[in-house]
């Protein structure tokens, strides 16, 4: 009798950041406005990855803004639904926040996710330099902040130990060189082999072995889509992976049918950088929009909530309203609405659901249809 054997993927190693351990070594990116908010970061978290409610903007498409002014007090409870909608659907699960470090509200999100027992913030678009004095009422919260090379990491590290007697629960370097959203680096630096994850992920994989026995896990986010791209993360030494892109088309995805099908439907070639509000490059998908804004037609340009710390639309009148044109694209209108994009995402076919997702990172091959 002759038996036949079948080769199968190894599983993937668990993730313990601070208090939380994900069964999956996986963390959700944070996609505003309200592109990750309760569906995606709930579901995410039911399969065992960290889950991430993305707090800038949040309130856009509540029951909670009506005009400008409401905006700031609109976003908190904005961020107490989502976090108590979110908790209905996963009780058990890791779910977090992601807070922009260059909004005006950033300390206010970050104190409500205390609030709402996050089990984890994750911070980027600059250095979150106070972030263990805004949370500190709840020192089972993970801070998780996102650096673009080891330079930050050691400065924000002796800072917190120096200030506040803490070291980062874990670190997350983007690659800006595949990442979607707003990148760590100016426009001339992008492409750069040396901001890769395979320079940067390496150096820091190091310095955490060394300096701290391992004991703040590196997680690499950035052109990650399959157990391919996984398995060669842990190979550079990062102990996890943050993906955004790769949720982007699934049911369980807060934005609109009109958005996600955008994805769908693009090309390598649809994948462009502009120049946001921020003061940073982000990447995107070209649209209606982007083209509209590339031949220097008119966009929305009115700043309705002085949302960010410095906004070229508010100070300079130079460009178009960010918080306008991602709400507007979540909502479904790409006509007027700006889409932020990894390199990956046009690699979706369809829509799947993120049980589906999670199920073929594991098996290391493709699920059906």
């Amino acid at each position: 009798m002759t038996t036949t054997t079948t080769s199968s993927v190894p599983p993937l190693p668990a993730l313990q950041i601070g208090e939380h351990t994900l069964k999956v070594p996986i963390i959700q990116g944070g996609m505003g406005v309200r592109v990750s908010a309760h569906g995606l970061a709930a579901a995410v978290a039911n399969e065992g990855g960290g889950g991430i409610i993305a707090t800038v903007a949040l309130s856009l498409a509540s029951k909670h803004y009506k005009k400008g002014k409401d905006y700031y007090k609109a976003n908190i409870k904005a961020l107490q639904d989502e976090f108590t909608l979110a908790r209905e659907i996963s009780p058990e699960g890791v779910i977090g926040t992601n807070c922009m470090v260059a909004i005006r509200d950033f300390e206010t999100m970050v104190r409500t996710s205390v609030e709402c027992e996050a089990d984890m913030i994750v911070c980027g678009a600059g250095l979150p330099l106070r972030l263990p004095e805004f949370a500190a009422s709840r020192p089972q919260t993970a801070l998780l902040p996102i650096v673009s090379s080891l330079r930050a990491a050691k400065l924000l590290t002796k800072r917190w130990l120096k200030l506040y007697k803490r070291r980062p629960d874990a670190f997350v370097f983007e690659d800006p060189n595949t990442a979607g959203g707003h990148l760590g680096v100016s426009r001339d630096q992008l492409f750069n082999k040396k901001h890769s994850s395979d320079v940067v992920v390496p150096q820091l994989a190091e310095w955490s072995r060394k300096e701290y026995n391992d004991e703040i896990p590196i997680i690499t986010a950035g052109g990650v889509w399959d157990r391919k791209d996984i398995d060669h993360a842990f190979d550079l030494g990062a102990k996890g992976v943050q993906m955004a892109s790769r949720f982007l088309c699934t049911y369980e995805c807060d934005a609109h049918e009109n958005f996600k099908n955008a994805f769908i439907k693009a090309t390598a070639a649809d994948i462009v950088i502009v120049d946001s509000p921020a003061g940073l490059p982000g990447r995107a998908l070209n649209t209606p929009f982007t083209r509209t804004l590339f031949r220097g037609g008119d966009v929305a340009d009115k700043c309705f909530a002085t949302c960010l710390d410095h906004c070229s639309c508010r100070e300079d009148k130079l460009t178009f309203c960010i918080a306008t044109a991602l709400h507007n694209s979540q909502q479904g209108s790409l006509e007027d609405g700006l889409i932020f994009t990894g390199t990956n995402a046009v690699r979706h076919t369809r829509m799947m659901h993120v049980r589906d997702v999670f199920e073929e990172i594991k098996n290391g091959r493709p699920a059906p249809d």
